[in-house]
């Protein structure tokens, strides 16, 4: 009997211990638990050096705030955060010197982190992260359309014939 409460008294015991053993440092930009905030994609025009409109860039984003309290005010204002980054992509490109080939991570992060802090003010928000760009081409290189899906013959098909009266 006294092993059996010794042994309930050790798992009761395991518990406490384990909690008070300091948590592992967050790694940069990841933030501690219930901190980040997943931003809705966003969608960038990328335009060539003639100045035409040449592809979209869809862009996933994660915000994280100073704590866990400001995580819930960086949600209460998500929508607001989300329009300043939309004016924020339209109004400048987030190529390299113009060249939407080449699209400058972290000069876009900086640009977003500025705008989700004037939208927050200060001290609410910690650090900002690209997730996953993607790039679509407005118009694909016709040399990667595979010879298949093009049509084989060029003739013109015959009109159709009226239909005979009953």
């Amino acid at each position: 009997m006294r092993s059996l409460a010794a042994f309930f008294l050790i798992c009761l015991a395991v518990p406490a211990l384990a909690a008070t053993a300091p948590a592992p440092a967050p790694a940069d930009k990841e933030g501690a638990p219930g901190t980040n905030v997943e931003m809705p994609f966003l969608m960038a025009p990328l335009t060539g050096a003639d100045g035409k409109l040449s592809g979209y860039a869809y862009i996933s984003t994660k915000l994280t705030a100073v704590s866990g309290a400001g995580a819930l005010d960086v949600r209460d204002k998500i929508a607001f955060i989300q329009d300043a980054f939309v004016r924020d992509v339209n109004g400048t490109g987030i190529g390299k010197d113009g060249d939407p080939s080449r699209l400058d991570h972290s000069a876009l992060e900086a640009r977003l982190l500025a705008d989700a802090r004037k939208v927050m003010g200060p001290g609410k928000v910690a650090s900002m992260t690209v997730v996953q760009l993607q790039v679509a081409p407005l118009h694909p290189d016709p040399a990667v359309t595979p010879k298949a899906a093009l049509p084989q013959d060029d003739a013109t098909p015959a009109p159709a014939k009226p239909a005979k009266a009953p």
